[in-house]
């Protein structure tokens, strides 16, 4: 009891014992519970674990084109089953357009309780104000702190190595077809460890048929099923 349930203390489980017909003082069970190394918190780790159907993150990221101009991706991605929510391109990430882009992406019925992001300066107080607006609950990151938003970084370099490092950019309209053709395969094709060899849109297991090979993101990857 005391490994399953950490938040418990020695009276709680003395209590769930006696209604087991255990017999047994509060003071042994002090005594064997297992001992805690953390602190008695919740630490962030338990925050997104607990709260994960209701938080969102999200992260800009560079992308240099073939003339070496340097684009803005906005990544906007849910906890819960790791689905990408958005994609948003620009030359020039300002406050006002992030704004418009969180707008646009969970919506105003729709929104996600809390919102992780890191503290880049594009983040400026027309952001707060408007996720405040939304009833989304602003969760900037520590200081030179990446890990605190894991799961957007992992996110960004999964998109990287498995389609930006091998497409050679034209201009803004051509990376938001291919984020988008990516968002696609992420979404409904790519299978997640974290999500048991299941995609974040869940695909149902076909038996029968003859399996056909599909070619994605230009032949980058391919999708496979039964017809």
């Amino acid at each position: 009891m005391s490994i399953a349930n950490p938040l418990w203390g020695a009276p709680r489980i003395h209590g769930e014992l006696l209604k087991l017909g255990i017999d047994i003082g509060q003071t042994s069970v002090a005594k064997y519970m297992v001992k805690r190394r953390g602190p008695p918190s919740q630490g962030w780790k338990t925050f997104l674990h607990n709260h994960a159907d209701g938080i969102a993150a999200m992260d800009l990221f560079v992308v240099p084109t073939i003339s070496f101009r340097l684009l803005y991706g906005l990544l906007i991605m849910g906890h819960g089953r790791r689905q990408i929510l958005w994609f948003g391109v620009t030359a020039n990430p300002t406050a006002e357009w992030i704004a418009n882009q969180v707008t646009e992406a969970c919506g105003w019925e729709q929104a996600p309780r809390y919102l992780i992001r890191d503290r880049d300066g594009a983040y400026g107080e027309v952001l707060i104000r408007r996720l405040r607006s939304m009833g989304i609950r602003d969760r900037p990151t520590s200081p030179h702190s990446p890990w605190e938003n894991g799961y957007a970084e992992r996110l960004i370099g999964s998109i990287r190595r498995e389609c930006l490092d091998h497409v050679v950019v034209f201009g803004e309209r051509h990376l938001r077809h291919v984020l988008l053709s990516y968002m696609k395969y992420h979404n409904e094709i790519r299978t997640h460890l974290s999500l048991e060899k299941d995609a974040p849109v869940s695909r149902a297991v076909k038996l029968a048929g003859t399996i056909l090979c599909r070619p994605v993101l230009g032949g980058l990857h391919h999708q496979y099923v039964r017809i």
